[in-house]
């Protein structure tokens, strides 16, 4: 059998979005852009191994996060890399497209503005914004800054339904008022800042600076010396007691008493670390 199995009937991408934890939806995001890889290198089927290697996850967990769009591949022959594309497509709601405005046109806003990588995954970049009197009215990848104090008015003809604030952390919470008094439901803002917004306005912030802190834990835990091994009990490892030795063919010395003459063996001798009688209570043993 290698035909692949469809979702079922009367199972919508929305429908099946509602019940699909968190994490796997950013896991599936991470699907999708493997596959877009595959579909443009003209491969067809891929098995749950091999998109598992090149998403990062292992194969299980990634046909646990599959099995919420339905039945989709087939036992031993793997998944329809174009079917199962469309499928997270249409989960994460990208089958319809989306049209962002951008509000601030900065160094950061021209630069996301200018990324070519947001149109092939089906979000176009339909306005930008600004209040700066040096900006507006300047055009940047075809597109012209125009007045953010106008943006109530504006967003009804550019019918956006996602806004990126790229403002400074001042401005961003009036911005945040401007887009939800316009009717946005999704907001992604680049400012450090918590946003105060309705339940129903959907809010992500992606905070630059706390990735680049993340990264430096990272390097500076990766770079840290080993911390040295205790021996005994104490490090963690089993030790291992050395036999006591054979007195009969390697005799340890024995001091003798002052004034008395020495004895080759002393069964009850008061040095407790005699020969006859090793002792390692509360000694540390090294492996």
């Amino acid at each position: 059998m290698t035909e692949q199995h469809e979702a079922p009937a009367g199972a919508s991408g929305k429908a099946l979005a509602r019940d699909i934890p968190q994490a796997t939806v950013t896991r599936l995001a991470t699907y999708l852009r493997v596959l877009d890889g595959l579909a443009d290198s003209g491969v067809a089927i891929v098995s749950s191994e091999e998109l598992a290697v090149a998403a990062g996850v292992n194969s299980a967990k990634l046909r646990k996060d599959l099995s919420f769009l339905g039945p989709n591949g087939v036992r031993g022959v793997g998944y329809d890399v174009a079917k199962l594309r469309t499928r997270i497509e249409d989960v994460l709601g990208l089958s319809q497209g989306h049209r962002v405005v951008l509000i601030g046109a900065g160094n950061l806003g021209r630069a996301l503005v200018g990324y070519g990588g947001f149109g092939v995954r089906g979000f176009t970049v339909v306005g930008i914004f600004d209040n700066d009197a040096a900006v507006i009215g300047q055009s940047y990848a075809g597109l012209v800054v125009r007045d953010v104090g106008q943006l109530s008015e504006q967003i009804p003809a550019l019918a956006p339904t996602i806004a990126v604030v790229a403002v400074p952390d001042e401005a961003a919470q009036d911005v945040c008022d401007r887009l939800v008094a316009a009717g946005l439901p999704s907001i992604l803002s680049f400012a450090p800042c918590e946003l105060r917004a309705p339940a129903h306005v959907e809010v992500r912030r992606v905070d630059l600076a706390m990735e680049l802190q993340m990264l430096s834990f990272d390097a500076a835990r990766n770079d840290a010396p080993a911390l040295p091994e205790a021996a005994g009990a104490g490090s963690g490892r089993i030790a291992r007691r050395v036999p006591p030795q054979n007195h009969l063919t390697h005799p340890a010395p024995v001091e003798p008493a002052r004034g008395r003459p020495q004895r080759r063996s002393a069964p009850h001798s008061a040095n407790p670390h005699s020969a006859t009688e090793p002792s390692t209570k509360g000694s540390v043993i090294t492996p």
